[in-house]
């Protein structure tokens, strides 16, 4: 019993040192909680993709990203294009300032388009795959036969987090009532997307 609280405890603390470093993933939920916007589908796309990758982490699917260097390049392509789109939208509402938290989008689209961009945002993402897929799975093998049970911490520590951050901050919106304060929020989201963008796209 200890060593299997020991393992799941070690998952728990190594999925949550790389979940919380400052990302494309977490900026994205930080605002779409500010903005209370779809944030239980943003929340539970983010937790149940880190479930689905650090379960093949775990079941030694590691071997095949190491093995296809090629896909990840791809990915990393695609995905830092994705990334300066989206950073280039955000440097946009900072120019051009009034989609601030009461932004007038549709309730149905703005859901759509969330849940699109969180997707693109999760598994266009290379670095996604060799925190989850590849590190985090490298670490469970170290545990034998309470792999899974390590495989489990880190699946919680996922969850924990992003709901902390979805729900939690919508305990910011008071403080960003006035556009100045989004203007703000949106140029380090953006400054964010396109460091991320650009830095995918010179390691591909």
């Amino acid at each position: 019993m200890n060593q299997a609280l020991t393992a799941a405890l070690a998952g728990f603390a190594s999925g949550l040192s790389l979940i919380v470093a400052i990302g494309a993933q977490n900026a994205f939920v930080l605002r779409q909680g500010i903005r209370r916007d779809a944030v239980l589908a943003v929340v539970g796309i983010c937790a149940l993709s880190d479930a689905v990758l650090i379960a093949l982490g775990v079941g030694g699917v590691g071997a095949v990203v190491v093995a296809w260097p090629g896909v990840v390049r791809a990915v990393g392509v695609v995905g830092g294009l994705f990334l300066l789109g989206y950073g280039v939208l955000a440097a946009r509402r900072v120019l051009r300032p009034g989609t601030g938290l009461r932004a007038a989008d549709p309730a149905g689209g703005s859901r759509r388009r969330a849940v699109l961009t969180c997707l693109a945002m999760t598994w266009l993402n290379p670095h996604v795959y060799l925190d989850t897929v590849l590190l985090l799975g490298s670490l469970a093998a170290g545990h034998g036969a309470l792999r899974w049970t390590f495989g489990l911490g880190a699946v919680l520590a996922s969850l924990c987090w992003f709901t902390a951050l979805g729900f939690g901050a919508r305990l910011l919106a008071r403080y960003l009532a006035r556009p100045g304060a989004w203007r703000v929020l949106d140029g380090l989201v953006a400054l964010t997307m396109l460091a991320l963008g650009a830095t995918l796209l010179a390691g591909s």
